[in-house]
């Protein structure tokens, strides 16, 4: 055996040791440690985020990690925390942007594929911040998808050991029961909608009713001692209309009494009622075309013998018979009233038409004569100066203007002087 060839091997036996110590130094997992071709681009500034999960899985190392469906990282590492959770160690692309309360979950890449981790914005809160290097995603935002062979253990509790077998029963009792009647159930189902609309139409009349409901059950339970009080003092009350019972049944017969004898008297009386009403028609038609003049004879009431207008009217500075004035006796206010007349007595022209009959001595009214100018301005009485005279009716006519006193003597209770005592002088009249 020749020198060369043994000195190749001892070579590679010693490159191989060298190789050995090297990995054993680094930590050397096996295939694990080697980077699988194909995997996702770090980019040029990577990050490391840590996950917490209740369950890994079959989840391995360099298994992938995405977002959206897009390989971002690969998975790390792998370990057992103390409270019996996993810890794993991802490492993302520096590019990709995720907020500070990203979730994790691990996903399956097809019914039997490969397991990875995808991260996630939250999709129930809004995102804050941003992912950093070391963060760590706690166990309340990670979850895992369902397993097949979780799926397939409770299909086989449902087959096996649920209630499968008795859907045939079930089936067939359900189509006796509605065999006959799927006119009257489709109604059933049909009405069930219409109600089911009208509680969808009205559902916020629904909650406005429930929540004055509510608000109503919390006075009242702010006002439990108010209303304590109320059925503890109620109960005396009752007791006395108990003791009062036979008075108030008494006094209700006696109102059942008295409005029979009521609706009697109204029955009989019903026609004359109309009657009378009937009656009383013309007098309150008369009353209500006379409400106009009624009134204005109101507005002179007050004031009489002047209206109220004259009263009213002196307050606006013009001349009117009525005046309110100050009293300088009292200070108080007085209604005043100046009033002029002129009263014009001709005893000529009224005394002239009367003669005395000479039998009984009575004062009579003088026949009227055509011609007879008694009176009248510028005209002698028939006897200038005498006592008595001769007339048509055999009488005396009385003598003016000197009215002799024998002849003002004959007129029933004249005055027995010559000529006639003169009127009273007006106060305020000129003289």
């Amino acid at each position: 055996m020749s020198r060369t060839p043994m000195r190749r091997r001892l070579r590679r036996l010693a490159a191989l040791g060298t190789g050995v110590l090297l990995l054993a130094g680094c930590g050397f997992r096996g295939a694990y440690s080697f980077s699988l071709p194909g995997g996702a681009d770090l980019g040029d500034d990577p990050y490391t985020v840590q996950v917490e999960f209740l369950d890994v899985l079959d989840l391995v190392q360099q298994s992938g990690v995405r977002v959206a469906d897009v390989p971002v990282g690969r998975v790390d590492e792998i370990e057992l925390a103390d409270d019996w959770t996993a810890l794993v160690t991802l490492t993302v692309d520096g590019s990709v942007d995720l907020p500070a309360n990203a979730v994790a979950k691990i996903q399956q890449s097809s019914l039997l594929g490969e397991k990875f981790v995808e991260l996630a914005a939250p999709g129930n809160e809004k995102g804050e911040g941003r992912l950093e290097d070391g963060a760590l995603i706690p166990l309340e935002r990670t979850n895992r998808n369902v397993e097949v062979e979780e799926l397939l253990g409770a299909l086989s509790l449902v087959l096996n050991g649920g209630g499968l077998a008795q859907l045939q029963t079930i089936n067939r009792e359900l189509g006796e029961a509605l065999q006959g009647r799927e006119s009257a159930i489709r109604s059933t189902l049909t009405e069930l909608d219409t109600f089911i609309g009208g509680l969808d139409d009205q559902k916020s009349e629904i909650n406005r009713a429930l929540d004055s409901a509510n608000a109503l059950a919390g006075t009242l339970a702010a006002r439990t001692g108010t209303i304590e009080t109320a059925l503890d003092t109620i109960g005396p009350g009752l007791d006395v209309i108990n003791q009062q019972r036979d008075l108030l049944v008494s006094m209700l017969e006696s109102l059942a009494r008295l409005g029979d004898v009521g609706t009697r008297i109204i029955n009989q009386s019903a026609a004359d009622t109309v009657a009378d009403l009937e009656l009383l028609r013309p007098i309150l038609t008369q009353l209500a075309a006379a409400g106009p003049d009624l009134a204005g004879s109101l507005d002179l009431m007050l004031t009489y013998p002047f209206p109220a207008s004259a009263v009213i009217g002196a307050g606006d500075g013009g001349a009117t018979p009525l005046n309110y004035r100050q009293d300088q006796r009292t200070g108080g206010y007085a209604l005043f009233t100046n009033m002029t007349a002129t009263v014009e007595l001709d005893l000529t022209q009224t005394l002239c038409r009367y003669v005395i009959d000479p039998a009984t001595g009575a004062l009579e009214q003088k026949p009227q004569v055509p011609g007879d100018t008694c009176g009248q301005a510028g005209t002698p009485p028939a006897n200038q100066g005498g006592a008595s005279g001769g007339s048509a009716a055999g009488g005396s006519i009385l003598s003016l203007p000197g009215l002799p006193g024998d002849v003002v003597s004959r007129i029933p209770g004249a005055n027995t002087q010559t000529g006639l005592p003169g009127l009273p002088q007006l106060p305020g009249a000129p003289q």
